[in-house]
């Protein structure tokens, strides 16, 4: 065992999940696109298993759900009138659910996120989706500037291998493992399962 502590336990945070009830789901980018073709990422499946589960049980909990999709160029990667920028089935939005359309990384981004979490009167926000560097990581980090306590869902969250400047790459399950430990230290409450959420 390491003595390294992060920011959040030298600070005495509650690193406790939140309960679904008292939590909105904001499930990010969790879009065909991502499996197969230039972006696909590793353990897709897996991870859109668990958000399922945690999707289930947060309906069940009464929780508010928030679906984010990225929209890009028609014809192009994320075209949402396509089948590839459409959100995969097994997330399938229900009626009345929130769905957003982004154009950047940040999900805050030129959105009306922040309005829709406000109007829940809930301060703590849950997250899933792809990719966990990318958009998922840096939605996370605004979150905060927003006065959220953000909790990641760890095993909904996948990314892609990534080139390392050198000439090789950096395996996916690294580039996951960094960006939930980065956002461990300061960002967010790391859960390892939909099942940590009462």
């Amino acid at each position: 065992m390491t003595d390294a502590k992060t920011l959040l336990q030298m600070a005495g945070a509650d690193l406790t999940p939140p309960k679904l009830s008292q939590a909105t789901l904001v499930l990010i980018d969790i879009q065909n696109e991502y499996l197969s073709g230039p972006v696909a990422v590793s353990g897709a499946r897996a991870a859109i298993a668990d958000a399922a589960d945690l999707l289930a049980r947060a309906r069940e909990a009464g929780a508010p759900v928030i679906h984010v999709a990225h929209k890009g160029r028609a014809g192009s990667l994320f075209d949402r009138d396509a089948e590839r920028g459409q959100i995969v089935k097994e997330l399938t939005p229900r009626p009345g659910e929130t769905v957003i359309e982004k154009g950047l990384p940040n999900s805050f981004a030129g959105t009306d996120l922040d309005a829709r979490l406000k109007a829940t009167g809930r301060k703590d926000v849950l997250f899933a989706g792809f990719m966990t560097h990318m958009c998922l990581s840096s939605t996370a980090r605004a979150a905060i500037d927003f006065g959220y306590r953000v909790t990641v869902d760890a095993a909904a969250c996948a990314t892609r291998d990534l080139p390392d400047g050198r000439g090789g790459a950096v395996p996916a399950a690294t580039v996951n493992d960094v960006a939930l430990v980065e956002l461990s230290d300061r960002f967010a409450v790391i859960a390892r399962s939909a099942r940590d959420f009462s």
